[in-house]
């Protein structure tokens, strides 16, 4: 397995939106989840789909503004962003977990195997 590899990350502003994409390699084995670091705080869990794509969570602060999808033909999964807010400025990370449940996803950090190195999103006011 390859570490997945983020991009699209950028400077916007507020209200604004932004696609974030995850190269998984492949997804046919794993649930996939986005993180975010913000300077200071610890690593928060934001949106995860399942392995079947047929389950995703979100956390409450970005319910109803952000949608992660998966594109299986392509490895992809993405996280479209928009209502962008200050508070949402932040390393994003995606993740992989190895899992043999397909309509299963995890919030926590330490239940995925795999991590990319992030992208930089910064929402200007």
């Amino acid at each position: 397995q390859v570490n997945p590899v983020e991009s699209g990350g950028g400077l916007v502003q507020a209200g604004g939106s932004l696609r974030l994409s995850c190269a998984t390699g492949q997804t046919r084995s794993h649930s996939v989840g986005w993180f975010r670091e913000a300077p200071g705080k610890e690593r928060e869990f934001v949106a995860a789909i399942s392995r079947g794509a047929d389950v995703s969570e979100y956390a409450d602060s970005v319910k109803g503004r952000f949608t992660i999808s998966k594109d299986s033909t392509k490895n992809m999964v993405y996280l479209q962003m928009n209502g962008l807010k200050p508070e949402d400025t932040a390393v994003y990370y995606c993740a992989l977990e190895y899992t043999i449940y397909t309509s299963v996803v995890r919030t926590s950090s330490s239940e995925y195997d795999y991590w990319g190195r992030g992208t930089q999103v910064t929402v200007s006011s």
